[in-house]
């Protein structure tokens, strides 16, 4: 095949997708959003040699499903066939088929300077938490624990990937005695780059 498009055995995942980058395919491929945390897929994405496809979570339109599938929650739609329409807030596309989404910068529009209180230091890392992508401020020049949703907007031009969820010892990151879900340590590529200004 030229191109693969699937669901793969989610208990498979790691293995297909291995597979995939060693006969070197291109693919699009819907996944569970948690197959970011694995460290064979983290370190794909790290290296940029995977990305995530358009939209993430509810925003991927949803699923055609049998008539006989319950019907339950908010999740159900029908569509103007009067297919019943299943969207899940745990999905999203991996991909390395390009994507013009991925070298759009991710606005800036929050200040660190001023608002220490807002970006609590890692206990155990030199960096600071932000706990929503649209509050990584433009003026901070170090390390950030950033959500795993950040790499759905992620722009491999303006960020840097440092490392997933642990610090320098390989022990995981805590702020305020509390380990943050999931993060993933980045840095500002425009601020080191010195086209703008810079925070410590």
């Amino acid at each position: 095949s030229d191109i693969i498009v699937t669901n793969p055995p989610f208990s498979l995942f790691r293995e297909y997708v291995s597979q995939l980058i060693k006969y070197d395919k291109k693919f699009l491929i819907i996944g569970n959003i948690n197959a970011i945390t694995y460290k064979e897929i983290f370190e794909l994405i790290q290296k940029d040699k995977v990305w995530l496809g358009v939209n993430l979570g509810r925003g991927i339109s949803g699923f055609i499903v049998p008539d006989r599938y319950e019907r339950y929650g908010t999740e159900i739609g029908t569509d103007s066939h009067g297919n019943t329409i299943i969207a899940t807030n745990n999905c999203l596309w991996l991909t390395n088929m390009e994507l013009s989404q991925r070298h759009k910068d991710i606005p800036l529009t929050k200040e660190y300077l001023g608002n220490e209180d807002k970006y609590p230091k890692f206990d155990n890392c030199n960096g600071i938490n932000v706990n929503k992508t649209q509050d990584i401020p433009k003026d901070y020049v170090g390390l950030m624990g950033v959500p795993i949703t950040f790499l759905h907007k992620y722009n491999p031009e303006q960020f840097e990937i440092i490392r997933f969820r642990k610090r320098d010892d390989g022990k995981g990151l805590t702020a305020d005695g509390k380990s943050p879900y999931f993060r993933i340590l980045v840095k500002n590529r425009r601020i080191q780059s010195g086209v703008a200004g810079a925070a410590v």
